[in-house]
């Protein structure tokens, strides 16, 4: 049975903050927006259990802010469609195609903001624990453990620097290495090593969490002895790197070796009337207040391209 096909303003992929704060731009400026979700709408955000660095609130729950901006979104005439999971798409510069299990779309321009995950700390308890002591984004959650005793997992640069950010705020940052060295820039290793509470675990290896409710105790074995124990902390931040989810546009959006969508500052892709947003695209600092900020520019550039048509 041939799919329907619905023609369309735009077509927003994605409902995290970026692809969000763009629907309300769009639906405000009056353009018919569809926004498609396979996942949890609200993106990390509705994963993080406190958010304490977002404008306009001291603290808030990360549900309740997702909440909130997908209540807005909504209002503002947008319609948001986490059921109907997308196929396959089709861009170029005179045609965008996105084809869902339940329709074929014809929009007239396409946001691109399905977001960068954290990858998982391979670890049992992720699940159970995620926001409530396991977590990816030490700006995000790190105030959360003022005076704790912490821990950070991973051997890069981005876990020496989150590790020296929430050293300023926990008690004491213990890094789990599973290796003898990290694969960082000596300048910013010589400062953790001179950070008074930070210390590091080299040759461990992070087995599991446990606790009630939230993260109590972490389960770590040694890489060269195999000894077993455990060390009371109240959160584990995970630095193993991070997966953009692009793999519906790498034969049609230039990519950055690491997967990354490349755009201008006006989130413009290398083709006309398709815009990226959020913590999919190329840049330094992937943060809620970035990605809206995104999403705002690439409502507004998209609006004015549709406008042309």
């Amino acid at each position: 049975m041939t799919k329907p096909i619905k023609e369309i303003d735009l077509i927003i992929i994605g409902a995290g903050p970026a692809g969000l704060t763009a629907a309300i731009y769009a639906a405000r400026a009056g353009l018919e927006t569809l926004v498609l979700e396979k996942d949890v709408i609200g993106g990390q955000v509705r994963l993080s259990y406190t958010i304490e660095n977002y404008p306009g609130f001291n603290s808030i729950k990360g549900n309740e802010l997702a909440d909130k901006i997908e209540g807005q979104a909504t209002e503002t005439g947008a319609i948001i469609d986490e059921f109907d999971a997308i196929e396959q798409v089709s861009l170029n510069d005179e045609e965008k195609v996105v084809e869902t299990g339940d329709y074929i779309y014809r929009p007239k321009a396409v946001i691109i903001a399905t977001g960068a995950k954290p990858k998982s700390l391979p670890i049992p308890g992720e699940q159970k624990y995620l926001g409530k002591g396991i977590h990816y984004c030490a700006v995000c959650d790190g105030a959360s453990y003022k005076d704790e005793e912490i821990a950070v997992v991973g051997g890069g640069n981005a876990a020496l620097e989150e590790a020296l950010f929430l050293a300023k705020l926990a008690k004491k940052v213990i890094i789990i290495r599973r290796y003898d060295y990290f694969k960082a820039e000596a300048k910013t290793l010589e400062e953790v090593e001179h950070t008074p509470n930070i210390e590091i675990m080299y040759n461990w290896d992070l087995i599991d969490v446990a606790g009630d409710n939230f993260v109590e105790v972490a389960m770590v074995k040694n890489t060269q002895t195999d000894e077993m124990k455990e060390i009371p902390i109240k959160a584990v931040f995970g630095y193993i790197g991070t997966e953009p989810k692009t793999d519906l546009f790498k034969e049609y959006v230039h990519l950055t070796e690491n997967g990354y969508i490349k755009a201008n500052e006006s989130m413009e892709t290398n083709i006309k009337g398709v815009y990226v947003a959020g913590d999919v695209r190329e840049k330094e600092f992937r943060q809620i207040t970035t990605a809206v900020a995104d999403g705002t520019i690439a409502a507004l550039k998209a609006e004015q391209y549709i406008a042309r048509q």
